[in-house]
């Protein structure tokens, strides 16, 4: 093993003597005293490799992988062709580091300006930035951009993603912008409520598509109703479900975001993941953090460059609309060769089959005594049931057969998933577990 060779006394004392002080301490003088730890920290000895290697092999092996899942709730399992990342790990994409110098970056800016590109042909809008750091990032950015003088306030349907508002709701706190959720009926957005809402304080609206419920809103009367008011229309979408939905553009989005996880990256534990962004021309000044263009350079080739990046979000950044200015590259990539990869086609396949598998899990699940659907509206590839057992021990009782249930709700409701990943038997075996725990 290599050891790290520290800096020796006489550099310490040569650098020290550079800035005018005699110890290392008189750095921390402008620090209050009482924060100052001056018994050393308690950090345990250091071990060996092999040392180390069992201990975070005994940690990892504390974690729980699922053979079966019908579980989603904002983070899915798809089937990631194998060319995903063979390519998104080659050392070329894995080490690029951020374009700071962009014209010196043109592999890792036309893999950006790819994945924008795309995003576009998958949302209908006309420009997208080159990602946000998750989903729920992306929204709360989204409303950001819509604010103005006069219209700082912002509706958010309660039927978007819980984590999702929460985010929403410090990012508004911290610009000291009202936020108000819109009220929820039989699942679905009230579209009344909304119409009651609207006046010429609201900057825009927030529709999550299919919403928290796994439920299809009707995007584009909500979107009609918020143009008519003055306001943007946003819209947080799921990316395999847009295959096969009605594009944010057809629906009358200004802007369209999202979590991009689905698009080749796996579970992971919770992250990384990926927010993506796409706006019409009109808003795309106001989009935040980067955007990768297009154009030639001094002997005519094709070029790319970082462009329409606002200096605030660099330099006066207490002025800027929004402080991010960087991009989750690699995750991106990985989206770009995912959607690459399945092609248009593709992705409508795991779309089709999704939707599919659900629904035929939602039948069968409907058959058991004192299960049912909570909502009567279309659905993706998630639905609520109501459960008459206690959902934590119903959940245990899955675990034990390797199978990773439904999210337990309030009210006793069970919010499920599938996906293309989730095969006939496994679905038939779920319905046996539940009615084995049924019937005790």
């Amino acid at each position: 093993m290599g050891h790290y060779i520290s800096i020796t006394d006489e550099q310490k004392k040569e650098m020290l003597d550079a800035i005018g002080l005699s110890s290392l301490e008189e750095l921390y003088d402008a620090a209050p005293s009482h924060l100052i730890k001056k018994n050393g920290l308690n950090i345990p000895h250091g071990m060996s490799e092999l040392e180390t290697l069992r201990t975070m092999e005994a940690l990892a092996a504390k974690n729980k992988v699922f053979p079966t899942i019908f579980r989603g709730a904002g983070a899915y399992r798809h089937y990631i062709p194998a060319i995903v990342s063979a390519v998104a790990t080659k050392e070329t994409f894995v080490t690029a580091y951020t374009p700071y110098q962009s014209e010196i970056s043109q592999g890792i800016l036309q893999s950006i300006f790819e994945y924008q590109t795309m995003i576009c042909q998958l949302t209908g809008m006309d420009v997208s930035n080159a990602s946000v750091y998750d989903g729920a990032t992306a929204a709360a950015e989204a409303t950001a951009m819509c604010r103005e003088r006069k219209r700082t306030k912002t509706l958010v349907s309660a039927t978007a993603h819980p984590d999702v508002i929460a985010v929403m709701q410090t990012y508004c706190w911290a610009a000291n912008a009202e936020i108000i959720l819109i009220p929820e009926k039989d699942g679905l957005i009230d579209a009344g409520s909304l119409h009651d809402m609207l006046d010429e304080t609201v900057a825009c609206v927030y529709l999550a598509q299919p919403n928290y419920y796994g439920l299809i809103e009707d995007a584009p009367a909500i979107g009609q109703l918020t143009h008519e008011a003055g306001a943007k229309f946003i819209i947080g979408i799921n990316p395999i479900a847009a295959a096969c939905l009605k594009t944010p553009a057809e629906s009358g989005a200004d802007i369209a975001v999202g979590e991009g996880q689905p698009l080749g990256m796996p579970l992971s534990f919770g992250g990384p993941y990926l927010g993506f962004m796409a706006a019409t021309s009109a808003m795309m000044r106001k989009l935040p953090g980067r955007i990768v263009g297009e154009t030639t350079d001094s002997e005519g080739n094709r070029a790319f460059v970082l462009t329409l990046q606002a200096r605030e979000q660099h330099i006066r950044r207490e002025k800027a609309s929004s402080n991010i200015c960087s991009n989750q590259a690699l995750c991106a990539t990985t989206a770009a060769v995912y959607m690459a990869a399945m092609g248009p086609e593709g992705i409508k396949n795991a779309a089709v089959q999704s939707l599919s598998k659900a629904h035929y899990m939602a039948s069968k699940i409907s058959e058991i005594a004192g299960f049912s659907l909570r909502y009567k509206g279309e659905f993706f590839h998630e639905f609520v049931t109501e459960c008459p057992l206690d959902t934590e021990k119903l959940m245990s009782a899955l675990e034990e057969k390797g199978i990773l249930g439904g999210l337990p709700l309030s009210g006793g409701g069970i919010l499920w998933c599938a996906t293309e990943m989730n095969t006939k038997d496994e679905i038939d075996s779920l319905i046996s577990v539940l009615r084995e725990v049924k019937s005790k």
